[in-house]
């Protein structure tokens, strides 16, 4: 069961549609862009130029994710859903800081992991009829945080050298 939890202390607008929904992936991306760059600054990988920047940006976006809040009168505590079992998609109290261990995992911190190590993912489709192929697509996804010369490095899949 998945539970939205996105009502505000105020009384909340049940009409607010999709605004929670929205918002909570803005802050669920917001929040995976600046593990991204603590981990960068953290392996001394950003200009003082570049971490300024950064901040500023990151800074914006969670002004702007308020000031929206504030407009469809949702607390921005609430935004986050729960996935049951699963947990939760944000951490439930306070910010995520990538590497602290967690009682309980979030799909923030999931993600955070698998953009730190990197994942390819290839798959082939095939579309036809009557045994009759007619469009075949080859998919290749690279997932990863990694600069580009790191991810021309990732290994293929056998027989695609």
């Amino acid at each position: 069961m998945v539970k939205a939890t996105g009502s505000s202390s105020r009384g909340g607008r049940s009409d607010a549609g999709l605004a929670p929904l929205l918002l909570t992936v803005t802050e669920l991306i917001r929040q995976l862009m600046e593990a991204q760059i603590i981990r960068r600054m953290e392996a001394e990988a950003l200009t003082e130029s570049q971490l300024d920047e950064a901040a500023q940006s990151l800074q914006a976006l969670e002004t702007q994710v308020l000031r929206l809040c504030e407009i469809f009168e949702i607390d921005p505590a609430q935004l986050n859903i729960d996935l049951g079992e699963l947990g939760s998609l944000l951490p439930k109290q306070g910010g995520y800081y990538p590497g602290q261990g967690y009682q309980q995992t979030t799909v923030l911190e999931l993600l955070d992991r698998l953009l730190q190590v990197g994942i390819v993912v290839e798959g082939d489709v095939d579309l036809g009829i009557v045994n009759l192929n007619l469009i075949c697509l080859k998919l290749r996804l690279v997932l990863t945080s990694q600069p580009q010369r790191s991810i021309e490095g990732l290994p293929l899949p056998a027989g695609q050298n």
